[in-house]
């Protein structure tokens, strides 16, 4: 599926079954919960802190890709509503990356370790 068919995908969802877009700054606040979501679940898996119970601990994996799908499905939202092409900006986005950064990230010596 490319970014273009998921905007499209999200917006007859929201169209059919949600009845309309939550406006934008609910969206946003939104979007900032979910990425607490996937904040929380990678600082038990990658990081130090611990699962309170096995059972979070095993469902954990396929929590964090339900969140993360949560993540990239309002930030479609948000995109649909502010009429931002999503594949667009992230081809934009890339080519400014690898002209600012050509030589930035191979040069740089913490990554080298």
């Amino acid at each position: 599926m490319t970014l273009q068919e998921a905007q499209s995908m999200v917006d007859q969802w929201i169209n059919t079954i949600g009845i309309r877009y939550y406006n934008e700054l609910t969206n946003t606040a939104i979007l900032t919960e979910e990425v607490g979501e996937v904040a929380r679940l990678m600082a038990r898996l990658y990081g130090e802190q611990s699962f309170k119970t096995e059972a979070q601990a095993a469902s954990a994996p396929q929590d964090l890709a339900d969140e993360m799908a949560d993540v990239l499905f309002v930030l479609l939202c948000l995109a649909n509503q502010t009429g931002v092409d999503l594949t667009e900006a992230l081809r934009k986005n890339l080519d400014k990356k690898s002209i600012r950064d050509a030589s930035r990230h191979a040069n740089n010596e913490k990554l080298k370790k």
